[in-house]
């Protein structure tokens, strides 16, 4: 990318050499050519299974409603993480982000766009509240601001917060620098009297160097925002707890980059815990003091390359972390690679521990041109079992039960075949929201699909007001739960 600094890995490497062509912003149905796999997908990979260039296909119990392609200020950009909020999504972009009013997802259609360049631009919501994480250096923290160096002092990289009360109009209110930038964050409310006052931010950054002035090795920390509810603005970094304060996972081969911090941190805060996707590492945090989160496990995996991110079980007795193989630039989904890399490992949590189960990888192989990886997901609230939506760049996205953690399977999909010009992309996350599954494509925008399965149906009785995947919430069956 246009910075000298290599910390952003993810964004970096699935982002080199990708065409960023604006496409027409008008919501077009889709046209999908619909496979004729049973609800149970088939486990066997076959390079037969590589659609025609951009074509769309689903498995039989998948539909694809919807495609809205990216905003107009947006379209040179990549989209990236989702959010969602009383019916609305909020789409993270390389250039900002987008609001969607989807509360008639047949009908969905844009409502706003901010153009405010710094990668990731990930994004949370809280009340009127958007919270977006900057891990590209810029000359200064405005939307106005350009790339430079992070070995300039003056750089600047962390959260930006905005005031996203009028949807229409977004409004930038306050931004907090943080050591070695925000690659993503993760909103934890407060506790007992304190839950109405504050929510805290959990910011994950990594890839120190001793040229970069607020970025010095070794590191190995995250950085916690507290943010005044009534008074945003006063929002400031409270804490920069030490996860590894006898250094991480630096040695083992075929590392992408060694331990230096965390990618991303996904917490159950109604639980008091928290899982730690950190470079070389898996990690439980128990985060009672918000404030002080405290390691309570931590494994590795000779498999992983890049411990990118993590989902709980609703019971919160497994947690499925996923690796960032190759940087999320690379084709993994094919024979040569295999299928315990590039893939999730489904673990156990066994008396505070974590015990390995099983691998799960996406059984249709894509095409060498195609970057395909493990990323981002969701669980779909089905009452009994674990079952869960993820993105898998131009892999597409997943559907899979991992309800017995040694036996996990794909129960569908949808996918498009490799781009036309030879180029990347893909979707970056796939959530369920009420109902429907989202997904933010690099390139093609955001896509909207449903799946209609025997597994999957009970889900459509749960609603929720907000969902940051980032800071799960327990979920119980039944209309309005």
């Amino acid at each position: 990318m246009s910075t000298p600094r290599r910390r952003s890995i993810a964004a970096v490497a699935a982002a080199f050499a990708l065409s960023l062509t604006a496409t027409p912003a008008t919501a077009t149905a889709s046209s999908t050519a619909s496979s004729t796999a049973s609800s149970t997908a088939s486990s066997t990979a076959s390079t037969a299974d590589i659609p025609p260039a951009d074509a769309v296909v689903t498995s039989g119990n998948v539909t694809h409603v919807l495609n809205i392609p990216k905003p107009a200020p947006l379209a040179a950009t990549i989209n990236t993480d989702l959010a969602f909020q009383d019916g609305y999504a909020y789409v993270g972009n390389y250039g900002g982000f987008s609001i969607y009013d989807i509360r008639d997802p047949k009908r969905a259609k844009p409502v706003s766009s901010v153009v405010c360049p710094g990668s990731q631009m990930d994004v949370s919501v809280y009340g009127n509240l958007l919270f977006s994480a900057v891990d590209s250096s810029r000359s200064d923290d405005s939307c106005n601001s350009t790339a430079l160096s992070a070995d300039h002092k003056e750089a600047w990289e962390g959260v930006r917060i905005f005031d996203i009360s009028d949807k229409a109009n977004p409004r930038y209110i306050k931004s907090v620098e943080t050591n070695c930038g925000s690659h993503t964050l993760t909103l934890v409310p407060g506790k007992g009297r304190d839950q109405n006052k504050n929510v805290y931010v959990y910011v994950s950054s990594y890839s120190p160097s001793s040229t970069f002035p607020d970025c010095q090795p070794p590191h190995d920390k995250i950085s916690i925002i507290k943010v005044p509810l009534k008074k945003p603005a006063e929002a400031a970094v409270a804490a920069t707890p030490i996860v590894f304060p006898d250094g991480g996972n630096e040695t083992q081969p075929g590392l992408l980059v060694p331990t230096s911090g965390c990618h991303d941190i996904t917490a159950y805060p109604e639980k008091d815990i928290a899982a730690g996707a950190c470079m070389g590492d898996g990690v439980l945090f128990d985060i009672r003091d918000r404030l002080n989160p405290r390691v309570t496990a931590r494994t590795t995996d000779p498999n992983f390359a890049f411990w990118h991110s993590a989902t709980f079980s609703n019971d919160a007795r497994k947690v499925v972390f996923t690796d960032e193989l190759g940087g999320g630039g690379l084709a993994t989904c094919n024979e040569a690679t295999g299928p315990n890399r590039g893939a999730d490992a489904i673990y156990e949590i066994v008396h505070g521990q974590l015990v390995f189960k099983s691998y799960f990888k996406i059984p249709r192989y894509q095409a060498d041109s195609e970057n395909c990886v493990a990323h981002n997901g969701s669980l779909i609230p089905v009452k009994g079992r674990d079952i869960m939506v993820q993105a898998w760049y131009m892999g597409g996205l997943s559907v899979w039960d991992f309800t017995d953690a040694a036996n996990p399977r794909e129960i569908g999909y949808f996918e498009r075949g490799p781009r036309a010009d030879g180029s990347g992309g893909g979707i970056w996350s796939a959530y369920y929201y009420n109902g429907y599954i989202y997904g933010a494509d690099f390139h093609a925008g955001l896509d909207i699909v449903k799946i209609d399965d025997r597994l999957t149906d009970s889900a459509r009785h749960v609603r929720t007001g907000r969902l940051n995947v980032q800071t799960q919430e327990s979920y119980r069956p039944g209309p309005g739960h």
